[in-house]
């Protein structure tokens, strides 16, 4: 096992024939539900594309995530090649979204979490060009908000070193070999090992607070009835909806953040809430979209998106495609499936992580 642990420190991972190679466009991507006919990609390198492709591949709007080769300028680079530093390539990873349901910026703001972004010559155990980060962006709106996010986490002084992952129009993208595709998946043991004695673990423990069902627990449903009044039960457990413009927090211009009100896990942030004139509070992002999920709804005659807490297990409201930039979405939320923390409260209530989001 540690003969096992060492080879996987090496590299993203051993090369077994070449035989087993899939040029672009064989990979068959396992595809989610799809809500709209739109899509876009975002490409991402950070590293040991494993690590990367992991965190996207869960998440409602995601139609695909492949780990790749992407901004060099040799064609059908193989595994030995790249990871070798014998091609301009990096591995990475494209992502297939649909943008009716997760934004761009979104996945900009998951992908800082997924590697050390500080670090000019390549990330944790794997060294070189090849394994440099960085952020490829496919159009002017795209590099807009990636700029836009670097900039707003380089101020934040989260790190003690400037954020280093440049940001480079995109040119090319290469599929992996199908070994690689959802190596999580298929060798859980072997990618578990590398991500810890890599460094890439508890870089990400040490720099990103946590978000898990440990931390943030559901309340009980007969513990709900007890605590909640009708209101907030009847939302987020019935799946209700409040009244537009009498609700608590339509009208709220504090700073702060908005929490699930069923396990405490944060939602929203106010630099994030806009006036839709809806008369529900309105917010073009969540602070971490892997702690929502967003299933399709179809009742009421209609087809929505509605929008759920992840670790609370309730409904918070629905989102849609007709918000202000930089994501053009809507996350149409009711006030009563949320408590609101101020800005000045946060940190003695345990959200003192977050304050960075609020400035």
């Amino acid at each position: 096992m540690i003969s096992l642990i060492v080879s996987l420190l090496m590299a993203c991972g051993s090369s077994p024939s070449e035989n087993a190679k899939l040029n672009a466009g064989q990979v068959e991507p396992e595809a989610n539900v799809v809500f709209s006919s739109k899509t876009q990609l975002a490409t991402f390198a950070g590293g040991c594309f494993w690590c990367v492709e992991a965190p996207f591949e869960d998440l409602d709007g995601v139609i695909s995530v492949i780990s790749g080769y992407s901004g060099g300028k040799e064609k059908n680079p193989t595994y030995s090649e790249v990871s070798s530093g014998k091609t301009s390539h990096k591995e990475a990873v494209q992502i297939t979204f649909d943008p009716e349901v997760i934004s761009y910026s979104e996945l900009v703001d998951i992908f800082w979490q997924t590697y050390d972004p500080t670090d000019v010559g390549g990330s944790f155990y794997d060294r070189g060009p090849q394994y440099k980060s960085a952020i490829f962006f496919h159009d002017a709106e795209q590099k807009k908000v990636a700029e836009e996010s670097k900039a707003r986490l380089d101020k934040s002084g989260r790190f003690k070193k400037p954020v280093a992952t440049p940001i480079i129009k995109y040119t090319n993208f290469y599929a992996a070999e199908d070994y690689h595709q959802d190596y999580y998946k298929k060798s859980p043991k072997e990618y578990y090992a590398y991500r810890n004695g890599s460094g890439r673990d508890a870089f990400i423990k040490a720099n990103w607070p946590e978000l898990s069902d440990k931390k943030y627990q559901a309340t009980p449903k007969s513990e709900l009835k007890k605590n909640l009044t009708a209101l907030q039960y009847e939302v987020t457990m019935e799946n209700a909806t409040e009244y537009a413009f009498q609700n608590e927090y339509n009208g709220n211009k504090e700073s702060g953040i908005y929490v699930c009100i069923v396990s405490g896990a944060p939602l929203f942030s106010s630099k994030d809430k806009y006036e839709s004139g809806s008369g529900w509070p309105s917010f073009t992002k969540p602070i971490d979209a892997r702690v929502i999920d967003k299933p399709i709804d179809r009742e009421l005659g209609m087809t929505r998106v509605e929008v759920r807490s992840k670790l609370g297990g309730s409904h918070l409201g629905h989102v849609f495609y007709d918000g202000p930039a930089p994501t053009n979405l809507r996350y149409c939320m009711n006030s009563a499936a949320m408590k609101f923390i101020p800005k000045q409260d946060m940190q003695s209530a345990g959200y003192g992580d977050y304050l960075w989001l609020v400035d």
